[in-house]
């Protein structure tokens, strides 16, 4: 009964049509692969640790605004938060912008977690299938599981950008699947000032 439930949210979710999310899967260096394979392992926590109380009181100011611009997507609060706080770690873990990673969540999956692409791209991020047995542990499912979607999304975000010389405009085509095309890359850098904290 339980897998038939599942099933039915899988298929309803599916017809939720997300952007794309179609990464290509290429051969990786050994070296790439192992490092990879290890960021989307680590199972600590998303809990920051700050040099400073400034660094903290900036987070917090962070956390409560992105949650009150959330709140219409992501109506229940302590969902809200831990989405944000693994959002904003997994980030800053990859060394990425968050307001670059909400632009892209924002844009392909408008925040809906069971968001299946045409092309079998999964959930926030829209990871593709076959990063599981590429760098993780082959099972797909945990590509529904909140943390382990965004640590994937910004893993494979972070080594595109790597590839790319720090190119955002490529990195974000080959994300998606359109490398060189302007109109993905556009569309998550706009969605990105969204994300921008007040003042930046």
């Amino acid at each position: 009964m339980r897998t038939l439930c599942l099933l039915l949210i899988l298929a309803w979710c599916g017809n939720l049509s997300a952007h794309a999310g179609n990464q290509k899967e290429e051969r990786l260096a050994d070296s790439v692969k192992l490092a990879l394979a290890q960021a989307v392992a680590d199972a600590r926590p998303p809990k920051p640790q700050f040099d400073d109380i400034e660094q903290r009181i900036a987070y917090l100011n962070w956390l409560g605004d992105m949650s009150a611009r959330l709140s219409d997507k992501l109506p229940d609060r302590e969902e809200r938060i831990e989405f944000l706080e693994s959002a904003w770690y997994e980030a800053k873990r990859a060394g990425l912008d968050p307001a670059l990673v909400l632009g892209l969540i924002q844009v392909e999956s408008a925040f809906r977690k069971y968001a299946i692409s045409s092309a079998g791209a999964t959930g926030y991020m829209q990871v593709m299938p076959f990063w599981t047995r590429a760098i993780g542990d082959g099972d797909r499912r945990k590509l529904f599981h909140m943390r382990s979607n965004l640590r994937y999304g910004c893993a494979i975000l972070r080594l595109y950008l790597d590839q790319e010389g720090g190119d955002y405009f490529m990195a974000l085509g080959k994300y998606n699947g359109s490398r060189g095309l302007p109109e993905y890359p556009t569309a998550v850098l706009k969605a990105k000032k969204r994300w921008e904290p007040a003042g930046q």
